[in-house]
């Protein structure tokens, strides 16, 4: 998926289409997590399509929730959802950011040994 360190330098081509691969890794994570997190406040919670974006999103960023949730049922599933979110966002940067990461102590590496 990489080059290795002691391959050249990818192509600015490849490193640009290697970042849209990712980003748009991030973005099916993103969009999956964001779901669960929808469905689950609008079933569970009983809010509104847009009050669920809206907690479901709050939550994924770390943020917290907006509305305040009436059952236990949908106080649980905000828990979990919570504790899922902090893995997923975390997941999302990383992938977002690995071409870049890795490109940058690629070239460390290169520089280093010239």
């Amino acid at each position: 998926m990489f080059e290795h360190s002691k391959d050249p330098i990818a192509t600015r081509r490849k490193f640009y289409f290697r970042a849209f691969r990712f980003g748009v890794y991030s973005s099916i994570v993103l969009v999956f997590s964001l779901g669960i997190g929808v469905l689950g406040y609008h079933y569970l919670a009983q809010l509104s399509w847009v009050d669920s974006l809206l907690n479901a999103s709050m939550i994924l960023t770390g943020m917290g929730p907006v509305n305040i949730l009436d059952n236990d049922t949908s106080k649980v599933f905000a828990s979990f959802y919570a504790l899922f979110s902090g893995v997923a966002f975390l997941t999302i940067v990383a992938v977002m950011f690995a071409p870049i990461v890795h490109r940058f102590i690629h070239k460390l590496n290169v520089d280093l040994e010239e």
